[in-house]
């Protein structure tokens, strides 16, 4: 049976969240715990990542009419809603927020009881969790409550065959989150473990950075990865601070 293809897709990273704000200063001031109240599912843009979405709009506004987004999936997390909903006021795409496809499958890995902590909180509370995660590596460490990798990608899997099966040549953006766009990544270029660890080596997926694909060969080809033009040229920051903590994610 011949694969159904999209015309092309686009994976993007939300813009900088209220989490990434409290991580960093946690952080920075050597914290166990991340001082946020609300569940993840609940953190808004800060207003940089809202300037960050709005700039991101205007890039796809900036392609011709024929070559926009005409498909839009999107995870439940607020700060992908709204980053995708921004992009869609700025003119980058038709598509109305209401007509977004949100997908629990595009949802952020859960961290389980490690949710809220840093490194340094994760060895102070769970040091057996910090061992277990040296040892099996984060691709098959699930702390409990939590996901692996592995877990992500299963989900992800699922999340392919509907984009094959209800897509098939349109123009799709995907709006999720850091570990998502790479496990996409792992599974649309058929990589093993090795191989997408190396690409997460290599350094954070940015807010708003554009990963990009089109038909070639057998398959989707990668266009570009980490893309963050769309944010640079009109002079907002640049970031990547992870959503977890940099030992649980």
């Amino acid at each position: 049976m011949q694969q159904r293809w999209p015309g092309h897709l686009w994976i993007v990273r939300h813009g900088e969240s209220a989490g990434n704000v409290a991580r960093d200063a946690a952080m920075t001031a050597g914290l166990p715990r991340i001082d946020l109240s609300i569940r993840d599912v609940d953190v808004l843009l800060s207003p940089l990542g809202e300037r960050q979405a709005d700039a991101l709009g205007r890039w796809f506004a900036g392609l011709p009419e024929d070559q926009r987004p005409d498909a839009v999936l999107v995870s439940p997390y607020l700060r992908a809603r709204d980053t995708a909903a921004r992009v869609h006021a700025e003119g980058g795409t038709p598509v109305q927020p209401a007509r977004f496809a949100v997908d629990e499958r595009l949802r952020e890995k859960e961290f389980g009881v490690l949710d809220l902590l840093t490194r340094m909180g994760i060895e102070t509370e769970f040091p057996d969790q910090a061992r277990f995660r040296t040892l099996l590596g984060k691709f098959y460490h699930r702390p409990p409550g939590g996901e692996s990798w592995c877990d992500v990608i299963l989900r992800l899997r699922s999340l392919l065959d509907t984009l094959f099966l209800h897509h098939e040549g349109q123009r799709v953006l995907i709006v999720a989150h850091q570990v998502v766009v790479l496990c996409l990544r792992y599974l649309l270029e058929n990589m093993d473990e090795a191989q997408i660890l190396a690409v997460d080596r290599e350094g954070d997926v940015a807010n708003c950075s554009v990963t990009e694909y089109a038909p070639g060969g057998e398959g989707l080809q990668l266009l570009r990865y980490n893309h963050t033009i769309p944010v640079e040229r009109e002079g907002e920051q640049v970031t990547d601070a992870p959503d977890s903590p940099v030992a649980a994610r």
